[in-house]
This record gives C-alpha cells, structure tokens and sequence, in this order.
C-alpha cells in the first residue's frame, strides 16, 4: 500500500491483527522485505509496520541529501497516517540510526527500541567513506556497490552455503535508485547521537553479530553504555545482517525481549 506523507509516496505493508505495535526500520540497500524472517514471528502477537525508506524499494525519492530528522519525520508521518500513538521501535543498520533519531524527536511515541547492528557515531566507517560510496553511485551507478556490501555483510560460510538468500539481498542494492542511496548515505554520515542516548528512557535492546564489521561490537557497547536501559545481545557467527544470516538467533533475542509486552 501506498500513502502520500511528508511530500513522498511512502509503501507499507500492515501484517497481524492483534497485540501492540511495532514498527520495523530497514538497513541501507534495502527493503521491508530483509524482515521477512521477523515477521512471520512478530505477527503472531503483535501488529508489525513495515515500510519502505524514502528512496528504497517503492517509495519515492527526492534529490538532494536527507537527514536523520527527515526520515524520523517520515516514520512520525506514517503512524499518524495510520493512527498509531505508541510503537514499539526495531531497527537495523540505517533503520537504528533513524530509530536512534525518532526516540530524541518523539519519547513520548515509543514504548521500547530495538537497534541492530548500528552505530551512534562513525568511527569504524569515516565521513569520507560515505562521501566515496556517494560518488561512486553517481558516476558509475549501484553495481559496482554490490558486491562490496555483501562482502561486508555477511560472513564467507554464508554467502557459499546461501547463495539464492545472499542474491536476494543484493538484488535489493542493486534497485536502490541512486537518489536514494545518495541522500541517505548523507544522512547516515551525520549521525551523532551518543551524547544525548541517555535521553531516551525506555527499554531497549541493542544487538550486534560477532563478526560485524561496518557497525561492530565496539560500536554497540557505545550505545548501550550510554543507554539506561538496555540489554546487549551479540549474535555468533554472523556478520552485519544478524536477522538473515542467524535469524533464529536473532528472532529468540526479541522473542524474549518483547514477550513482557504482549
């Protein structure tokens, strides 16, 4: 489905029919469709929001940089759309980051926040790395993007062992329209959100796969030292897309972490 928000077309898609809300935030290349493994779980007890970024999969695209604020600004959007006070938050890799921003924009709007395999400052990925990946889509398009990410994203026993899963993933780069990838590559480039995480005071979790490289661990014990309420998670055997690549890790993490909820 498809709402006009925010002066963008954003797709969603609603799935359960029962239990409180959560509200599911895609990594960069992506889609709502990375959170199939989740879903399919979380739809059992709760209400799960799935959307499109602005300048992914079916939503539209602006030129021009974004911000953290303006994608937050997009999610707030869609849930007054839909009429949702409260939500619950989960986020991965860019959807942390603007989860991370919601939580500063809206506290009282979450009930708890998951961040997966993100980051609230850049140190393991500089400024002028996002600059790079920026130009490259610009001069030469998404492909040449491809291949790196994937290499980043999941650990080698993985991509030799799940080629059709890890092709699935790249497909989803491969579409991203390089106006989306631009503008929110510069908006993930500005995060900097570490010194005001002690801010947000609900519940969260964060988690972090063993053998992450682009948001490690060292990244996640950041967030949640400055969090007050958190929980660290490290999902073995597995690099940056914990939910693919050890979804039944991934899934028993917020099973246990949301089932107070229910």
């Amino acid at each position: 489905m498809k709402v006009k928000i925010n002066q963008i077309d954003v797709d969603y898609s609603v799935y359960g029919e029962k239990g409180p809300w959560i509200i599911v935030s895609h990594s960069l290349g992506c889609t709502k469709e990375m959170w199939e493994p989740q879903i399919k779980m979380l739809e059992k007890n709760f209400r799960v929001i799935a959307y499109d970024t602005r300048g992914h999969g079916s939503s539209g695209a602006e030129g021009g940089e974004y911000s953290l604020d303006l994608l937050a600004d997009d999610a707030a959007c869609l849930l007054d759309f839909l009429g949702v006070e409260r939500v619950h938050w989960l986020g991965f890799s860019m959807g942390g980051m603007i989860g991370q921003t919601f939580a500063l924009r809206y506290p009282e709007r979450l009930v708890s926040i998951v961040l997966a395999d993100t980051t609230s400052a850049h140190t393991a990925t500089p400024v002028s790395m996002w600059e790079e990946r920026i130009r490259i889509a610009k001069v030469e398009g998404m492909n040449p993007l491809v291949q790196p990410a994937i290499n980043r994203w999941f650990t080698e026993a993985f991509r030799d062992s799940n080629p059709e899963v890890v092709e699935s993933v790249a497909s989803m780069i491969r579409s991203t329209s390089v106006a989306g990838w631009a503008g929110c590559c510069a908006a993930i480039a500005d995060i900097h959100t570490t010194d005001r995480l002690r801010e947000i005071e609900c519940p969260a979790m964060v988690i972090v796969g063993e053998f992450d490289i682009g948001t490690p661990l060292s990244a996640a014990l950041e967030i949640h030292k400055h969090l007050k309420n958190s929980i660290l998670v490290v999902i073995s055997d597995a690099a940056h897309m914990t939910n693919i690549e050890q979804s039944i890790q991934f899934n028993r993490a917020l099973e246990l972490f949301f089932t107070p909820f229910q």
